[in-house]
């Protein structure tokens, strides 16, 4: 028994709204996530590179935390956790102000953060050890020569790691429709529930996810060939 595709479905109704809006909130997710994820991760990876020891095992912590714990659950923690610990004053706030986005954006870009980190620290760790020597005989701090020397090369050596970590936060803000967030997954899972066009509406979704990450990697292969660093 053959079932005919209809993907005119997505066309009726308020469905093109819903979809429209679905991915300019899965965008918004990404961007601000991804935003968090590089600053938490270059932070991290500078603290790598002090002399402190305790301050290297925290940050190791926090890595080994958000890595080996699911990012479900993680996002869970945030949404469901942690307002019980805030006054209540600010609970109602944020509850008043679309606090599933705040949480799943501050989850998902902590989360990620930690990868990010590790990608740079590997980065650093590709640069000779005696262009960090030769920044602090110069008079640099430790934190210095990393942020103004090793950090730059870092980021173009890392560049195609960072690039994977980069479609991963994007493929996992669809998490995020957990806890009420209506970016796309979302969206069109009211729609299948509403339509019954099952095939067409999760294929649909399917394709943006594919597209997109393919966009994002070949960005990202294009970064790559115009800063690769040159080696003879």
């Amino acid at each position: 028994m053959s079932t005919n595709l209809d993907f005119s479905v997505l066309l009726r109704d308020e469905y093109p709204q819903r979809i429209a809006e679905g991915l300019l909130t899965m965008f918004e997710l990404t961007a601000l996530a991804w935003v968090l994820a590089m600053a938490v991760g270059v932070v991290l990876a500078s603290i790598r590179m002090s002399d402190s020891c305790w301050a290297q095992a925290a940050v190791a912590a926090y890595v080994e935390y958000h890595q080996n714990v699911p990012m479900l659950v993680q996002i869970f923690l945030w949404y469901f956790g942690i307002p019980a610990l805030l006054p209540s004053g600010l609970q109602q706030w944020l509850n008043a102000n679309g606090s599933e986005f705040l949480f799943a954006f501050v989850a998902v870009g902590l989360c990620m953060g930690a990868y990010m980190s590790e990608g740079l620290r590997a980065g650093i760790r590709a640069i000779p050890i005696a262009q960090l020597e030769a920044s602090r005989a110069l008079g640099l701090s430790c934190m210095q020569a990393t942020r103004l020397v090793m950090l730059p090369q870092a980021l173009r050596i890392a560049l195609p790691t960072l690039v994977s970590y980069t479609v991963l936060l994007f493929k996992n803000s669809s998490l995020a429709m957990t806890i009420g967030v209506a970016e796309l997954t979302y969206a069109t899972r009211e729609i299948e529930s509403q339509s019954f066009r099952t095939v067409e509406v999760y294929l649909f979704a399917t394709l943006v996810y594919l597209g997109i990450s393919m966009l994002i990697m070949a960005g990202g292969a294009a970064l790559e060939g115009r800063y690769r660093i040159k080696t003879r």
